[in-house]
């Protein structure tokens, strides 16, 4: 059988969208980006920097920032892939506010996340809790500039 699936991404750099494009392509997915309503800047995305927009988004579990336009309509969608750079080990909280905004009921979610150094678990852990009505894959992290063997390989593995 074959399921419908979405990729769905956040990226602030660039990096989660390369990998999010290669993985719609290779999955045969529709894409669609998460976007903030308020776009991060240079200055936001400075983890350094305890009172960088995101430094504060991140120590704040219920934060949900404002997403630009509107979320899709998952209802035909069997598989919904979720991309995102991790920031401070976790999926960013815009990313939450997509995930609050979908429904996610019965589909099956695979995070899949870029970053410098942290893993994708802790993420993923935070997603099932989020949204225990739906199956949550084991994330995996896509770093570097995946090719589309190595994606492919992933996707089929998966068994969807």
């Amino acid at each position: 059988m074959m399921r419908r699936t979405m990729v769905s991404y956040f990226s602030a750099t660039g990096t989660t969208e390369r990998a999010a494009k290669v993985l719609a392509k290779t999955a045969g997915a529709d894409l669609f980006k998460i976007a903030p309503a308020e776009p991060y800047t240079r200055r936001d995305l400075n983890w350094n920097d305890s009172s960088s927009r995101t430094s504060m988004e991140c120590c704040d579990d219920s934060a949900r920032p404002e997403l630009q336009g509107s979320c899709p309509d998952l209802t035909s969608y069997d598989v919904v892939f979720v991309g995102f750079p991790i920031w401070r080990y976790v999926e960013p909280r815009i990313v939450d506010s997509f995930l609050d905004s979908v429904d996610l009921a019965g589909k099956i979610v695979v995070p899949f996340a870029t970053s410098g150094g942290s893993g994708i678990s802790r993420a993923t852990e935070r997603i099932r809790m989020l949204h225990p009505e739906a199956r949550v894959l084991d994330g995996r992290m896509l770093n570097g500039s995946p090719s589309q063997s190595e994606v492919a390989a992933w996707v089929k593995a998966l068994e969807l």
